[in-house]
């Protein structure tokens, strides 16, 4: 089984904030909202890309 993959981001402090707070509304962590916004960006992609 292959090992996850680290990414480091960059993000300005209003951004962090804003993210942290959708994370908390959500119920998840800030990796796990950054994970789950990007899953959805994908499948939007594919959907209208295939």
């Amino acid at each position: 089984m292959e090992k996850e993959k680290h990414l480091g981001l960059r993000i300005d402090s209003e951004t962090h904030k804003k993210l942290k707070e959708m994370s908390e509304y959500e119920g998840r962590s800030i990796n796990g909202e950054i994970l789950y916004l990007i899953r959805q960006a994908i499948k939007k992609y594919e959907t209208e890309n295939k």
